[in-house]
């Protein structure tokens, strides 16, 4: 019997599987300073503690982006090991700050399947949900994937879940404490609050980076996404390693500080596609759409949702006049964020 594992391919799923994922991991400050090190990260509330105690919380918490790779890297070899792509995310919460010396673990449950029209693949919806050391709950998404077929066969019976567009503004989890009422603004990098953003404005984050092979590859191994098509050339036809789809993330949330330096914690994602496939060489910019604001029960704080949009082209563009994404958009993300009120 063999003692390893080729990782689970379509027909391996059924709705209502549970699956544990392996190897727990704790976090430390490395984990920070190399988030920092991949990404021009410079939220203020995730990079100084005193700035985080002014603003009601204990220390500062891990990048909330640290959270979702963190977790999501577990669930890899389970459930994208054999991924022909990531296909999208929805309902997602952040449900509490993971501190450093937390120890974060995931679990995912199938809520769904299809198989495509080629038989050689199909499409598996997943909830996941990552805990820390203590049994609570940090965060949960949706997202599918479409999975090779280890051999063409009967098509399960399709199920496929029904999802909300837009987590509710009531339903996003304000970490204890956190008060924006003497937040400050020069310390942040910035003057704009949530007042000074208005529905449908479009911010153009202006800079550009070139990802480079050995970022993405450090990335991949730092989050243990161990999915094939990132690091193995001949897994793919064209010869290319894949660029993770979180590392697209990182970046053009670490670009969208010129212009939202204030929208300091992500606490909701509602929705994202990785439009296009991203390589090595690829220069990545980024730009917004403000698509709603909300009030929140804590002090000082409100609640701004935004499209951020990575992309090889120019901000503002993203579909054609047939609705399909440009070819330049690498990914559509949209998420709930939190910005003194």
């Amino acid at each position: 019997m063999s003692k390893t594992n080729a990782g689970r391919f379509f027909e391996d799923y059924a709705v209502g599987d549970v699956i544990t994922h392996a190897v727990p991991r704790t976090i430390s400050g490395g984990e920070r300073a190399l988030y920092h090190a991949l990404y021009p990260a410079r939220g203020a509330l995730h990079s100084s503690d005193e700035f985080a105690r002014a603003c009601g919380l204990a220390a500062s918490p891990l990048d909330d982006l640290i959270t979702f790779h963190t977790v999501f890297g577990k669930t890899v070899p389970d459930v994208s090991l054999n991924a022909v792509a990531n296909l999208g995310y929805a309902e997602g919460r952040w449900l509490a700050p993971v501190w450093v010396g937390d120890t974060l673990s995931s679990t995912s449950e199938v809520i769904g399947v299809k198989q495509n029209s080629n038989g050689k693949s199909g499409v598996v919806w997943v909830r996941t949900t990552g805990t820390n050391q203590h049994g609570d709950a940090v965060l949960e998404y949706v997202r599918w994937v479409m999975v090779k077929r280890r051999a063409e066969g009967d098509a399960p019976d399709a199920i496929i879940p029904e999802l909300k567009s837009v987590v509710d503004a009531a339903d996003l989890v304000i970490p204890e404490g956190l008060d924006f009422s003497n937040y400050d603004f020069m310390q942040a990098g910035e003057p704009h609050r949530w007042a000074d953003y208005a529905v449908g404005e479009v911010i153009d984050h202006v800079d550009g980076v070139t990802i480079e092979e050995a970022e993405h590859m450090l990335a991949t191994r730092l989050w243990q996404n161990t999915a094939k098509v990132h690091f193995d050339a001949t897994n793919r036809p064209d010869g290319k390693r894949l660029i993770y789809g979180g590392h697209v993330i990182s970046l053009a949330r670490a670009l969208s500080f010129n212009g939202l330096a204030n929208a300091q914690m992500i606490v909701a994602l509602n929705g994202g596609a990785h439009a296009n496939p991203c390589f090595a060489g690829d220069t990545v910019r980024a730009w917004t759409e403000v698509l709603d604001k909300a009030e929140t029960p804590a002090a000082g704080v409100g609640a701004i949702r935004l499209r951020l949009v990575a992309t090889k082209g120019v901000a503002g563009a993203l579909r054609g006049d047939d609705g399909k994404y440009l070819a330049e958009v690498l990914l559509d993300l949209d998420y709930w964020a939190l910005m003194p009120h």
